[in-house]
């Protein structure tokens, strides 16, 4: 299994990086939307995109947007792993195409519980 982490923060790029290689995922990065575009491009598909909202360049919800649009991302799991609490925000989010919405901070059990909503119930470890 394969996940993107799209966040500005290093440290939290780091966090998730640790989080999901816990979850045996093979995981790859980038810092803002255009950069996470390009690095789809480079590598290939994904099972599971993590993407802040707030960040330089393309923010994640103009990158859910961007990736939405392509027909071969139709089925790829967008979780919004963001600071952003206010209703119509996530209601915005979810209309744009993510799949799920997780709050910072959180926990590896939180981040796990989600991640098996995403792929059906899935054993995720």
């Amino acid at each position: 299994m394969r996940a993107l982490i799209i966040d500005d923060s290093s440290s939290m790029r780091s966090i998730l990086r640790s989080y999901m290689r816990e979850l045996k995922y093979e995981t790859f990065e980038a810092a803002d939307g255009k950069e996470a575009l390009q690095r789809y491009d480079e590598v290939g598909n994904f099972d599971v995109v993590l993407v802040d909202w707030n960040m330089p360049v393309m923010n994640g919800l103009e990158f859910v947007q961007a990736l939405r649009k392509r027909e071969e991302c139709a089925s790829v799991k967008l979780m919004m792993v963001t600071t952003e609490n206010d209703f119509s925000r996530i209601e915005q989010a979810l209309g744009a195409g993510a799949d799920e919405f997780v709050m910072k901070p959180f926990t590896l059990e939180v981040l796990e519980q989600k991640i098996a909503l995403l792929l059906g119930g899935a054993d995720v470890s």
